[in-house]
Parts: structure tokens; sequence; C-alpha cells
């Protein structure tokens, strides 16, 4: 058997080209995983964030509450005491008794009438209160639904994914003991430069695939030839022809 650096530059080519389709579908898969956990992660967060909301919610409304009753039984009191000098009024044996029972009676009535007025407020922020708990209830409601559907995205991905991820990796490794060492070292250089993880790229429309800057057409020709590796100038990724780049694929190697 041929050690790698006996191999034509088209072998080579075609070596480098199998990682690269390979390690880009270990890519999407990554990818496709990648995002699913941090919008699950992220609703999980905002059901958190939503469930203090709510306690916080249902302490405001049992201070309310509390408050209303205090006040509620404060008015009692100013009318029980109304009463009471009402009676006393009856049976008074000077103007002055009369005055003192009378100045009593009208402050107790500025109690009802204050205590009134902070029954009336507090029962409108009540009502406040209970509508932004209606409002969280239901945003809670909606992302729990979309939680529920992300983890099971989630899972199905995992399920569907996690086999052939596995096969995919034991042919990344196959497939890098078949490329030469120092285009290997090339290759990984290229390929930790960039987001997508391309560093062997077809001509498409006269275009390098990864930074899409025009190929001259004498520069096309000689990628056509096989007959010497070519980088992008403007990118430094490898490139190959069309024809070559579809005749490789991911599966069948």
């Amino acid at each position: 058997m041929a050690n790698v650096k006996d191999f034509s530059v088209e072998e080579k080519l075609t070596a480098v080209l199998t990682l690269q389709k390979i390690d880009s579908k270990i890519d999407e898969i990554k990818t496709l995983k990648g995002e699913l956990p941090m919008e699950v992660k992220d609703l999980e967060d905002e059901i958190e964030g939503l469930q203090t909301r709510l306690q916080n919610i249902d302490a405001e409304i049992n201070s309310i509450n509390n408050f209303i009753e205090a006040k509620t039984n404060g008015k009692k009191e100013a009318q029980a005491l109304i009463k009471k000098y009402e009676k006393q009024a009856e049976n008074v044996k000077n103007n002055r008794e009369f005055e003192a029972i009378n100045k009593e009676t009208e402050l107790q009535e500025l109690e009802v009438r204050l205590n009134d007025k902070h029954i009336k407020d507090a029962t409108y922020e009540l009502k406040d209160r209970g509508n932004q708990r209606l409002k969280t209830e239901e945003r809670m409601q909606q992302v729990q639904e979309a939680l529920n559907q992300k983890k099971a995205e989630l899972e199905k991905i995992i399920g569907e994914t996690e086999k052939e991820e596995k096969v995919l990796s034991e042919k990344s490794e196959t497939a890098k003991a078949k490329v030469d060492p120092r285009l290997l070292t090339a290759y990984d250089r290229i390929r930790t430069s960039y987001r997508n993880g391309l560093a062997v790229v077809p001509i498409l429309r006269d275009s390098c695939g990864g930074c899409f800057n025009v190929i001259p057409p004498q520069r096309q020709s000689e990628i056509r030839q096989h007959k010497k590796i070519i980088v992008c100038e403007h990118c430094g990724r490898i490139l190959v022809d069309n024809d070559m780049n579809d005749q490789i694929s991911a599966e069948n190697k």
C-alpha cells in the first residue's frame, strides 16, 4: 500500500475533500443540537423569572389584602365610636360636653372617610395586581408549551443523530489518516479560522465557495487540472472544482 506522500495531487485533494465533507456533516449535527440546548436554557430561565414574579405579586396581593382588612376594621371601629358618641350626646348636661362629643364624632367621621379612601385605592391596586398575575400566568403557559416543544425536538434530534454522529466521527478519523500530514495541518488551521469550518471549498459561479471573491479563468483552469494544490488568494481556503466536489459525499466514504 502506498504511503500518503506517494499519492498524486488529485488523490490528496480527494482525501482532504472527503474529510471536509464528513466534518461538515458533523458540524451540521453539532450546530443543530447546539442551538436547541441554548433555547431550552433560555426558556427555563424565563419560566424561573416568571415564577419569581408570581411569588412577588402574590406577596403584594397578600399585603394589600391585609391592608384592606386593617382599614375595614378601622372603619368599623370608627363607626362604632360614632354610634357611641351619638348615644352619649343624648345625655349631655352642658354645651362643653356637647362640643367635646361633637368634636370626637367629627374626628371619627373623618376617620371613616379616610379609611374608605384607603380601601378604594387599595382595591384598585388589588385589581391591578390581579391583572398582572393573570398576564404572567398566561405568559408562563406560553413559555412552558414552547419549552416542552423544544425539549421534545432536542430529545428527538439526540435520538436520531447520536448514532450518525458516532459513525461520522469514526469516518473522520479514518479519513484523516489518508490525508497528507502537511495538508492536514493546513486543513485544521484553516478550519479553526472560520466559523463555518470550511477549509476546502468548490468554485461557485466563478467565485471562491468560502469568501465569494472572483477566481480568474486561468486559475480555475489550473484547479480543474488537479496538478497542484491551489488555495484562494483572498481567504486561504483550499479550492477544488465542481466536478470533484459533486463526486464526493460524506455518506459514500
